[in-house]
Order: C-alpha cells, then structure tokens, then sequence
C-alpha cells in the first residue's frame, strides 16, 4: 500500500512526495546491477590467462587451474566482446519482456542465464567455453537482467530527479567492479579459475532473483511528485523532457533515434576500450612497482569506483546542466587523456595513468546514467523498456572497439593506435550531441516547439 498522500487531478493521482515502494524499487535495482555487472571485473580473468613472456601462448596452466591454456590478447577479448554485444543485443527482447511482465520476470530471467553462463566456463575451461558461457550466456542474462530496473524506477520519479535515480540504479553495474574484481582476485587465488566463475554464477543467481521480487510498479494513474516551485533547474528539465510516449516503430523513424545510436556507440568505446585493458596497463606502466604488479586488482576496483562516481555524479549535474551538457563535458575531457595516454604509459607515471583511468571511467559511466534519462526524456517513460533496449542494443556495436584494439596490439605490439582511433570516436560523439534535439510530432511542431 502507497504510504503518501496523494491529490487526485483529471483522473490521475499526484504525490507530493515519491512513496517508499519507489525508493525500494531504486534500492532492489542497485542489488540487481550490483550482481549483473561481473563484465567489469573481465580484467581479473584476462590477467590470469593472458600469455607473456613467461608463460607462452597455448601452454597449460598448472595446479588447481589445470585445464586452462595461456591465451592471446585477442582471444581473451574476444569473449569480453562478444558478451557485450550479447548484452546490448538482448536489451531488445529484455525490453519487451519487461514491458509486457514487468521487472521480477526479465531479472529472474536474467540472473538464471548468468548463473548458467558461468558453470559453462568453469565445466569447459577453454577459449571456447569463455565464448559460449561468458560471451553468450552471461551476456544474455545482462541484457535481460539489465532492461528490468531502469524503466521500474524511472516511472516513480518525474524528469527532474530521472538523471539521479539512474545514475544510482545503473551505478550498482558499474559498483560491482569495486569488489568483484578483489572478490575474484581472492577466489582464483584460493580455488582456481574455475570453481571462481561456479561461485560467482550461482551466488548472484541468488541475489539477482530475491532483490528482483523488490522491483514494483506504480499503480494505474500514478504522476510524480512535480519539482519545488523555487527549483529553476528542476523545471527546466521538465521543460526539457517530453509528455508524450512513442511507441519503438516511431521512435525508429526519427533521425534522433539514428544520432542517439551513433553517440551512445562513441561515447561508450572509450571506457571499454580503457576497462577492459587496466590491468596490463598497469603492468606496463608499474613495471619497476613490485607491489602493483603483484596487486593488479588495485587499478580494476579503482576503475570500478570511478565508474560508479560517474553514473551517479553526472546523473545528478545532468539533472542541473542538462544531458547534453553533461555528456559533452565528460567525452571532451575523455578525449583528451586517449591522446595523451600512449605517452602516459611510455613515461612509467603511475599516478597519471590512475587520473587518466579515473576520467575515462567516470566518463563511461556518466554517459550509462544520462543515456536512459535522455531517452525518457527524447520518447517518453511508457515505453522505456523496449526503447532504451532499441539505443542500447545498436550501440553495442562499441564492444568491437577492444577487439579490434587487441587486433592492433598484436600486430603493433602496442595500443598507441587504438586510443587515438578511440579519442577521434568520442569527438565526433560530441559533435553529434551539439546538433540533436528533442523529437516533436509534426500534428504538435505548429505549437510546440523542440527542444
């Protein structure tokens, strides 16, 4: 039972203020991302099987990993990528399925194939097993688990509080990293590679489907609280953002659709690009630090923190500055550390290796906290799910960005060359996001004017 007090008006009902079940909702979301988001923590895998100068590609690890081959930097990419375009791909059908049986369903769903993903790895302990279990599997439980609390929580809380309430429930993605990456670090230490991915698998398994129970959905003529009368930069974003629903075939037929797709694709790259390579950048960097190279989680879990930091930092200024703002800001500071990060490996600096990561994580994470909002904001909350999914599911097209980086490592013998590709990528994100503005029906364009 709703526990505010409402008034009634034309039929729908106001709250002054957002009930606890949608302060629940944000919280049960959180636990779900918290558990959904192992993708961060790949680094830690890679590390472990990464071939080098010591160990040489193909040869069998020893021990309680035995099994397990020595891998090259592309194959160990490869099944990173290809979980993240499984991801982004599965936000489609996620979408629906949240759509039409709401949130508990799409999560449970999503955290029994993450949970079944992981067994895969672990049972086949193979380059092939990596593809299917963690590419395919653990992707598709992502994608599904992934579209269920986003578009739960946005329909509690008017446009004013969107980028927040985002950036938090998507920061719990982003937030797993932050122990997930010591958390396995400790398991392969103590069990191996493949009992890791057995406990992970079924331990978030669990928690996906309980916190997933939590996630409600208001009730028939539900309206959020309106933003404070004094609150200028509350009712600007409600200015901002659309009263209208459309439905994903209309959505599709605007060139806003076809802009969001390209700028959420450069913007996100660059934050995988940086992700998924922390962990040997650090030990390229730190080669002469003992402690670091013995230590690599340390850079992993900072990643992880700065994404978290960013998902919910640029979620709130978004809600004061704007999206466009917002994401402009992040991808132009980003591009500037992909220039001068070849440079920063070069010179050994350990601590400007960590500011640069910091940036370049924060600004991935913003972007996940503002992509959403903008989308709600862009085409409406009622249809977020399957709408959002349609964004995000393109532009994972991002997740070859590491591969063919891996591609140019191995033929280079360095990333040099991928960060400048990725830097040109998020430069041009930035011009697209000057130019977009939001869609008006043409029956409203006479009256109301885009924004």
């Amino acid at each position: 039972m709703l526990n505010n007090s409402p008034q009634s008006q034309a039929g729908s009902v106001v709250w002054e203020k957002v009930p606890l079940q949608g302060w629940i909702t944000v919280l049960a979301g959180i636990s779900v991302n918290l558990c959904l988001g192992v993708l961060y923590a790949w680094s830690v895998f890679k590390g472990a099987l990464l071939a080098n100068k010591d160990h040489a590609l193909g040869t069998l690890l020893g021990g309680m990993n035995a099994g397990w081959t020595y891998m090259s930097d592309a194959q160990t990419t490869w099944a990173y990528c290809i979980c993240g375009f499984v991801f982004c791909a599965f936000m489609i059908p996620g979408g629906r399925i949240q759509d039409k049986f709401g949130p508990k369903v799409s999560v449970t769903v999503g955290g029994l194939s993450l949970a079944l993903g992981c067994i895969i790895c672990g049972l086949m302990r193979s380059y092939v097993g990596l593809v299917i279990g963690f590419g395919f599997f653990c992707g598709i439980g992502m994608g599904i688990g992934y579209s269920g609390p986003i578009p739960a929580v946005v329909k509690w809380f008017g446009p004013h509080k969107r980028g927040l309430v985002v950036g938090l429930v998507v920061g719990g993605f982003g937030a797993a990293a932050i122990y997930l990456s010591a958390l396995t670090a400790l398991l392969m230490k103590s069990y191996g590679i493949s009992t890791s991915f057995y406990i992970i698998g079924i331990l978030f398994c669990i928690v996906t489907i309980v916190a997933g129970r939590l996630l409600y959905t208001p009730p028939q003529g539900y309206v959020p609280p309106a933003p404070p009368a004094h609150a200028k930069a509350a009712a600007a974003a409600v200015a901002q953002a659309t009263s209208d629903n459309w439905t994903a075939s209309e959505m599709m037929k605007t060139w806003q659709y076809a802009v969001l797709v390209v700028i959420s694709t450069f913007g996100a790259q660059a934050g995988l690009l940086v992700i998924v390579n922390t962990v040997p950048m650090l030990f390229k960097t730190a080669a002469g630090i003992p402690f670091l190279k013995a230590n690599a989680w340390v850079i992993a879990s900072f990643a992880a923190v700065m994404n978290l930091c960013g998902r919910v930092g640029t979620g709130f200024y978004s809600d004061k500055i704007g999206r466009k703002n917002s994401f402009m800001l992040n991808a132009a500071l980003c591009s500037i550390c992909l220039f001068l990060l070849p440079f920063i490996i070069h010179s050994g600096n350990v601590f400007v290796l960590f500011l640069t990561v910091a940036i370049a994580c924060w600004q991935f994470g913003g972007q996940l906290a503002i992509m959403p909002a903008i989308t709600a904001d862009y085409f409406g909350q009622k249809n977020l799910g399957l709408n959002y999914g349609l964004v995000f599911a393109l532009s994972g097209l991002c997740f070859f960005v590491p591969q063919i980086a891996a591609f140019i490592k191995d033929t280079t013998g360095s990333l040099d060359y991928a960060f400048y590709m990725s830097g040109v990528f998020l430069i041009l994100a930035v011009a697209l996001c000057i130019v977009i503005k939001r869609p008006v029906r043409e029956k409203a364009k006479a009256v109301s004017p885009a924004v």
